[in-house]
């Protein structure tokens, strides 16, 4: 089993002010006095599967109700990945803990393993763990999703539906890309051609890292060149110009430096002071033409220089700040460029592969067809077998296969499990089954035949034994023993033939102490339970002890299931 009800804890809840129950495995039977309470059972696992909570539920004198339970897991369950997914705290050694409290107020509180959660999050988990078979109640059986995925495991398709599913999936995710290309094919033509223009224009340009800063100063100084070479000219007169010059001024001192160092050695130091200022006159003669002859009074070469910093100006507004921004993003537009043409023509490629898609998705949706048409008829026979075991052996079951015009979710067709419970009626999806006690039985009748595939282990049947007599109750009570080997099964019953086939027996019992009234639940072995069978069978005479005695022990020893 991948699942069982450890433990349930009802708090202020109708009847019950505080009961802990703690179910064996296998098929439990709940009995009791009408009026005493065996609802409530129901009622609070229906809290803690996510249904609609009622105030009106909540103990006279109390504020609040609370339901807790505790559900064992196996390594295998689904639950525990649910619980991940949903974000509450993972399950320890296995162990799901749900509770939910509901106050007078209106508002309510749910929590997973101590982790706040959604309702959804309980439905989730109810969907997983727990079939509820009563009066207006829903069941698993009744999704015809889940009657295909359980004709898929009686088939043995499991491995084929997966392939199916697969198949279907890449088909699909090619068939979304297709769309997406086709649906932006105009806006992708639009943002190539801007791309293009855009690595064009930065292309064309050649910018080099660096180049800016050099130009616009190479522009400053073209710019005055005229200025400069006239300034130039001025100062190579003063230094070695006319008469006046410096340097010609220079020449004379030089000359009378020498006519003293004749007459006076001592003087030779003035003389060689001298020869050093005219070497520095001559040298700084040379620079001012060299610089004379750097400058770049050429129009053409200066109209040439502002055009380059023009071209760099118009890039940066369009492309960014600085010239290295402007060579990055052309980069990048190239790299965009280049995907964007690749996925341009990506669309006449994607046609051949989603038409081999499709061929294979067709392929495996036709093995998936074959499996489930072969596995039709032993699955249908098995349960019309069972139909007629629990009072139904003139009624009408089919599995009827839907062919689609294309493969959904599912594979090639849709599935319905119909029923007819009386010759001459039309058969009926099973979800349109009036009567509670009828789609109970059918559904026990289901469970079942389905038993080795059904993975949702645990089953409560409420009312099962409506409108059933004593040889047919018996056979129920077979069939819910039967099941309990790979279930646990709990049955809230009347019949005395149902509650002794069960391997453990609970009694609820109502105790009225001064005003108050309080449910309580006992487990009944020994002669209690041959005591509470006779009172199920009309009293607790010697006769009916008798009864009970040979009831229970027609059931000592629980029949073997199918695993």
């Amino acid at each position: 089993m991948s699942a069982t009800l450890a433990s349930l804890r009802i708090r202020n809840l109708a009847l019950v002010e505080d009961l802990l129950w703690e179910p064996p495995p296998g098929c439990v039977a709940v009995t009791g006095e009408t009026g005493a309470g065996k609802s409530v059972i129901l009622g609070a696992v229906k809290l803690l599967v996510g249904e609609r909570a009622d105030k009106s539920l909540i103990r006279a004198g109390a504020d609040s109700c609370t339901v807790e339970g505790v559900f064992e897991l196996s390594a295998d369950s689904p639950a525990l990945a649910a619980v991940e997914e949903g974000g509450a705290e993972p399950c320890e050694e296995g162990r799901l803990i749900i509770r939910r409290t509901v106050t007078l107020a209106g508002s309510g509180k749910q929590f997973v393993n101590g982790s706040p959660c959604t309702i959804g999050l309980l439905r989730l988990l109810g969907d997983l763990l727990v079939d509820l078979h009563g009066p207006h109640d829903h069941q698993s059986l009744f999704s015809t999703d889940q009657q295909l995925r359980l004709l898929d495991a009686f088939a043995g398709a499991g491995g084929l539906r997966e392939e199916f599913l697969a198949a279907r999936k890449k088909w699909g995710d090619l068939v979304g890309e297709r769309k997406r290309v086709v649906e932006g094919a105009e806006a992708l033509a639009r943002e190539i051609d801007l791309l293009s223009h855009q690595t064009s224009e930065i292309g064309e340009a050649a910018l080099q890292p660096g180049e800016e800063e050099p130009l616009v100063s190479r522009l400053k100084t073209a710019s005055n060149a005229r200025r400069l070479v006239e300034l130039c000219a001025g100062l190579k007169a003063l230094l070695d110009g006319d008469e006046s010059s410096m340097g010609s001024a220079l020449a004379e001192a030089g000359r009378l430096a020498r006519e003293m160092g004749r007459l006076d050695p001592g003087s030779a130091e003035i003389a060689q002071g001298i020869l050093s200022l005219q070497e520095t006159i001559r040298d700084l003669s040379r620079a001012v033409d060299c610089y004379s002859d750097s400058l770049e009074c050429d129009p053409a070469r200066l109209a040439e220089i502002e055009a380059r910093l023009d071209r760099i100006q118009s890039l940066k507004r369009k492309y960014g700040t600085t010239v290295e921004e402007v060579i990055a993003f052309g980069e990048s537009a190239t790299a965009r460029l280049e995907s964007l043409r690749l996925t341009s023509g990506r669309r006449d490629g994607l046609d051949a592969e989603i038409s081999s898609a499709h061929a294979s998705m067709q392929a495996a949706a036709a093995d998936l067809t074959k499996a489930r048409r072969k596995a039709v008829p032993e699955l249908t026979a098995g349960v019309r077998s069972h139909l007629a075991d629990l009072g139904f052996a003139r009624s009408g079951f089919t599995i009827a296969l839907r062919d689609l015009a294309e493969p959904g979710p599912g594979g090639s067709e849709e599935v319905e499990f119909l029923f007819a419970p009386n010759p001459g009626e039309p058969e009926r999806p099973l979800r349109a089954i009036a009567s509670s006690g009828e789609i109970s039985r059918v559904m026990l009748a289901l469970k079942t035949a389905l038993v080795a595939q059904d993975d949702v282990s645990i089953l409560i049947f409420d009312e099962i034994d409506a409108n059933v007599g004593g040889e047919i109750g018996a056979k129920v009570g077979a069939k819910m023993r039967e099941l309990g080997a790979c279930h646990q099964v709990f049955c809230i019953t009347h019949l005395p033939q149902v509650a002794s086939a069960a391997s453990a027996h609970f009694v609820v019992t109502k105790d009225t102490t001064g005003e108050r009234t309080r449910t309580s639940l006992v487990e009944a072995s020994g002669s209690a339970r041959e005591e509470e069978i006779a009172r199920m069978l009309g009293g607790r005479a010697d006769s009916a002890l008798t009864h009970a005695r040979t009831l229970l022990g027609q059931n000592g020893k629980p029949a073997k299931g199918r695993r």
